[in-house]
Parts: C-alpha cells; structure tokens; sequence
C-alpha cells in the first residue's frame, strides 16, 4: 500500500511538472529551392504590443542552410545580442528589435525559436498587448521585395504570438515553410517518467493480489 501510495505521489508530481514547462520552441523549415542563389536578405524580429506588454525574451537556435549569410555584421536593431549561425538572443524591452543580414539562398533553410521570459511562465493578468516574434525573406539587400510568402503587406513568412495567458500561436504565411512546435526534452523525459512510473504503479497492484483499476478520478 505504501509503495502504491509513493507511486502515485511521484507521478502527480510528474505530471505537475510536465504541465508547468516553461520553454516553448518552434523548428522553422523553408523550402527555398524555387529562389535557390538569389542574393537576398532575412529578416527577424521580436516586438512588444502597442500596449503594456509583459517581460518575455527569444532565441534563434540551431540556424542551418546550404546558403551563404553575409556576415557584414552589427546585424542587430534594439534588444538584440549575437549573430547568426550562432545564437540570436532577443528581449521585448524596447519597441523595436530586430536582426537583418544579407543571404544568399540554397535550397533549405532552418532554425529553432525558443520563448521564456515572465510572460510565458507567471502571466500577471493586467498587461493589454502580448508581443510577436516575425520571420522574413527578401529577394533584395534592403529588405523592400517580399519572397515565399503571401503577405504583401508587411512580407511575414511566419509569425509566432505569445499571448496574453503564457500560450503560443504561429501563423505560417509561405507555402514553402513549415512551423511545428517541439516538445522540450525535458518534458518528454518527464512524460516518459511519468509513463513509467504508471506501469510500475499497476505492476504493484498485480503483485499485492488485486486488480490494478482503471477508473479515472475527477
């Protein structure tokens, strides 16, 4: 009884972990074989609403093509640090904050964006605006010819949103990208605990001679 008890302790605490994570990351991938050696440029920004807007801060991870960046940098506008092919870190500190380098397009690109920061972890209920990290293509060095998406306006390939309750939404614009969230490998070790721990929970009842139930409790 006891060990049962332990068991089913561990895997609540499992499972309240599980459900407080913190880190939400995205993997972007572009299929840009159609524009493949146009000399262009891309764009990333990270900026707070127009309103009051909650501490929250990003990171480009893992930045993978077959084509060339420029390099020429400082690249970066407002609360932004590093550059790419290494990590780009961005805060909502200031209205503006945005990373531009010049590119020459291969066939594929890709990289990983992660949130944390207060507004995904304690939302505090009072602010109005959330903030929206941005992602474009251009086909020329000044950033003024949108490619691969259907947004004229402002020439979004994907947008990502953290919204006012700590969650997360992307809106994909371009035919040729894919944006899928990525569970954390903490979160998935955690679950496969969890899992675990479950199967180890009914064994017990096995072996203590009765049959593990299978009612859930609300």
């Amino acid at each position: 009884m006891r060990k049962h008890s332990l068991l089913l302790i561990a895997s609540f605490i499992v499972f309240a972990s599980v459900a407080s994570a913190n880190v939400i990351t995205y993997d972007v991938t572009v299929n840009t074989s159609s524009i493949a050696g146009t000399t262009g440029s891309l764009d990333f920004n990270f900026n707070p609403g127009p309103l009051v807007t909650q501490a929250a801060s990003l990171q480009i991870l893992d930045f993978t093509s077959d084509g060339t960046l420029a390099g020429d940098c400082p690249c970066g506008t407002g609360d932004v640090a590093g550059q790419l092919p290494g990590t780009l870190t961005f805060d909502n500190g200031t209205a503006y904050n945005d990373y531009f380098d010049d590119f020459t397009f291969g066939t594929t690109l890709s990289f990983d964006v992660t949130f944390y920061g207060p507004a995904l972890t304690a939302p505090n209920g009072t602010s109005t605006s959330g903030s929206t990290f941005a992602f474009s293509m251009f086909s020329d060095s000044l950033g003024t010819v949108p490619v691969l998406t259907s947004d004229t306006t402002d020439g979004y390939a994907a947008i990502i949103n953290v919204n006012l309750d700590g969650s997360t939404t992307s809106v994909d614009y371009s035919s040729e990208a894919t944006v899928s969230p990525v569970p954390e490998p903490g979160t998935l070790s955690l679950m496969t605990l969890g899992i675990g721990l479950c199967f180890i929970g009914r064994r017990v009842a096995w072996e203590n001679g009765r049959r593990p139930s299978n009612r859930i409790f609300h």
